[in-house]
């Protein structure tokens, strides 16, 4: 278990940059319209969200190398991409450049979403699945804070001081690198996609004790994939798992969460926060989210993933209204934090901590990366959208309208999870397939992995 959980957290670095590079350009957001002069609708469209179409290609595209070339090779190119991105939108000299930066480590963000938890759910025992996958959401949350901690430590050091929030990325693609070069290959990749069952016995090997669990495991694995019917993604059997992950992905936008991470001190500053105390409570969303994302994988496979969104639903709809409401009203700056902090708890400790698992969790083996494609692309799209309307929206519409519809949506996720969302704790990825003929049928499904 310590080897599973070693490859784990390395692999789950990618969400230390994935989150870093999400938020670092929070820094650099007002700073650059000054500095090129952009237009609101081009500073959407090409400084604030050009990663964003890159995560959404990167994410639909994310599969085709995840199951061609395997989990690994894929890591490392993430890698390579996140290094490349952080040295070119540093350097950029004018949007375009660094637009078509910012492109590239979008590439590497949606790419890491499919990767990473497609890896770590394949070499983990079901019974912590659920918090080895969260790791990539922990490091994400982590990256995040680091992000915003060092814009406002590096604010103000030169004319430019974006630049420097910008560069700090490639240190940590550096260690992923040098890092993800040591795991070995998922060992459910290798039986479904190489046949190559002796060395998907040496990786379960390090994972599973004695020769009679590998061989159980192995097992398991041929089985589903003698059962599977069709490589195809879009097929009627896959109308669950596909809904499913559709809903969950389109929640989580609709929420507003990439709304406050990338335009918090924006945001701070409309509630009547000078610029300084802006990026400070930024950074102050930052610790909140580690905080509660790391109650959130404390608990993930203790108390399962629908009582953590059901508590994460209802805290989004007070903390949403509260906000809405005080941009209403005029109330102080100080509500505004304090509310959108408890907004950022809400999501980490429910949709922050379960999506990745779950939409890794809920498709077929040998569909996993293909289905991780489609869950994930719709929340980038989604991301993508809302960022690129935000500056022209936040420049023409009150805060309060723009708080009200994501309170509104979030009425409708709790809906979703009170009536259609199964719960996935404790069951092996084999038998999650259950899922094909209704959520229901995992009632009574017991753990068949080895633990």
């Amino acid at each position: 278990m310590n080897k599973v959980f070693f490859w784990s957290i390395t692999v789950a670095v990618a969400g230390f940059l994935f989150g870093f590079d999400v938020a670092v350009i929070s820094g650099a957001d007002q700073p650059i319209q000054v500095l090129w002069k952009t237009p609101p609708l081009f500073h959407g469209l090409f400084i604030m969200s050009s990663a964003l179409w890159g995560t959404v290609l990167g994410a639909l595209a994310g599969n085709l190398p995840c199951d061609k070339w395997g989990r690994k090779p894929t890591l490392i190119a993430i890698g390579c991409l996140f290094l490349v991105s952080a040295i070119g939108s540093a350097l950029a000299p004018d949007p375009y450049t660094f637009s078509f930066f910012r492109f590239i480590g979008g590439l590497a963000v949606g790419a890491s979403s499919i990767a990473v938890p497609a890896y770590i759910s394949e070499i983990a025992p079901a019974k912590y699945r659920g918090r080895l996958v969260a790791l990539y959401q922990f490091q994400l949350v982590f990256g995040i804070l680091i992000a915003f901690l060092s814009n406002y430590m590096l604010s103000g050091i030169s004319p430019e001081d974006w630049r420097w929030m910008l560069a700090v990325e490639t240190v940590p693609a550096l260690v992923f690198l040098i890092l993800v070069s040591k795991v070995p290959e998922s060992p459910r990749w290798l039986l479904l996609y190489r046949n190559s069952e002796e060395k998907a016995r040496q990786v379960l090997s390090n994972m599973l004790p004695s020769v009679e669990d590998i061989e159980q495991t192995i097992h398991q694995i041929k089985s589903s994939q003698r059962q599977a019917s069709s490589s195809a993604l879009f097929t009627k059997t896959n109308v669950m798992p596909l809904m499913l992950a559709f809903m969950i992905a389109f929640f989580n936008q609709a929420s507003g969460i990439n709304f406050i991470i990338y335009f918090a001190p924006r945001v701070f500053e409309l509630a009547g926060l000078d610029s300084s105390s802006a990026l400070l409570s930024s950074a102050g969303i930052g610790l909140t989210n580690l905080i509660f994302t790391m109650l959130g994988v404390y608990l993930i496979d203790r108390v399962g993933r629908r009582p953590l969104m059901l508590i994460g639903s209802v805290g989004y709809i007070i903390s949403l209204a509260v906000v809405a409401y005080a941009f209403y009203a005029q109330l102080s700056g100080l509500v505004v934090v304090l509310f959108i902090f408890a907004f950022i708890a809400s999501h980490a400790v429910g949709q922050g901590a379960v999506i990745w698992v779950f939409i890794a969790e809920i498709f077929p083996n040998h569909l996993r990366a293909k289905g991780s494609s489609w869950g994930c692309g719709i929340h980038w799209i989604g991301a993508a959208v809302i960022t690129l309307c935000m500056p022209l929206v936040l420049s023409q519409v009150s805060p309060y309208y723009i708080f009200s519809f994501f309170c509104f949506m979030m009425i409708f996720q709790l809906l979703f999870v009170i009536f259609l969302m199964p719960e996935t704790k404790g069951k092996s990825l084999e038998a999650l397939e259950a899922l094909e003929a209704g959520p229901e049928k995992l009632d009574g499904i017991e753990e068949l992995a080895i633990e």
